[in-house]
């Protein structure tokens, strides 16, 4: 199975881990992700202004590489994931925003959302199976009750990302069962973590994930998983010493499948 793949900028620095683990668990399931080539930056937010075309263009272009490559789309970063749908959707409903975004680039087959994306987890759950992810595992966390984070951007807004029910997700809880593990579910899982904010106004970021933290660990979690780098950022950061440590989902997919890739779960 192949599919085209985009990282986006902070798996090319900040969070390593999340595109290597993610990388080495497709192989090891005989998936094949195929790097969009020459990909820039997503602009990491979704612009809300009805009037915003600049912002939304190199979106696009991933998106219509994609189709042109024959394939659909796999994302594994949150906020990469939530611009790229929403940007996607925009070019398949909004007339105005695929008119003007196609008379900007002039591509040589003008775009209108043809290409299927879909996250990692989503890739895992509806085209891998969750089953036969199970069946794969050789290092399974037996025992260690894991919790989900969701965050703010995978769910939101529900009838775009169609991924799972915003108030009351599963998809990485049943995930977390694959690999072996105890899913831990508690009231601030998709709630958010201060996001942006922890660069403005750092006070809030860590009250917010300290609130997070603190009902994860009330609730009998050992460790949380997240697809969002930021979200990992803000958390691990705001962690009282000795508090619930959070790693990305890919990075525990991979220990369990047995695969090395020299992360910081790997040996611990």
């Amino acid at each position: 199975m192949t599919f085209s793949y985009y990282p986006g900028c902070t798996l090319r620095t900040k969070a390593v881990e999340l595109d290597r683990s993610a990388r080495a668990a497709a192989a090891a399931l005989g998936v094949t992700l195929e790097e969009i080539p020459e990909w820039q930056c997503c602009g990491g937010v979704y612009p809300m202004a009805k009037d915003e075309i600049a912002t939304k263009l190199s979106s696009v272009r991933t998106l219509a590489a994609a189709r042109d490559a024959g394939n659909d789309l796999v994302t594994v970063c949150s906020a990469c994931h939530n611009v790229l749908k929403q940007v996607n959707n925009d070019m398949r409903s909004d007339d105005d925003i695929s008119l003007r975004a196609n008379n900007y680039l002039q591509l040589d087959q003008p775009y209108y959302g043809e290409t299927k994306v879909i996250h990692y987890l989503e890739l895992l759950r509806d085209v891998i199976g969750f089953d036969k992810i199970a069946a794969n595992v050789t290092a399974p966390f037996t025992g260690k009750k894991i919790g989900a984070y969701y965050g703010c951007l995978l769910l939101r807004p529900g009838r775009v990302m169609q991924m799972d029910n915003p108030e009351n997700p599963s998809i990485i809880e049943d995930f977390i069962r694959a690999i072996g593990g105890e899913p831990v579910v508690y009231s601030q899982r998709n709630e958010c973590c201060g996001g942006y904010l922890t660069v403005e106004d750092p006070a809030v970021s860590a009250k917010r994930s300290g609130i997070v933290l603190q009902n994860a660990a009330e609730a009998g979690a050992e460790l949380l998983v997240t697809a969002c780098p930021l979200c990992l950022y803000n958390l691990n950061k705001n962690g009282a010493a000795g508090s619930v440590p959070v790693y990305y989902f890919t990075e525990l997919l991979a220990q369990a499948l047995g695969v090395e890739t020299g992360g910081s779960l790997n040996g611990k």
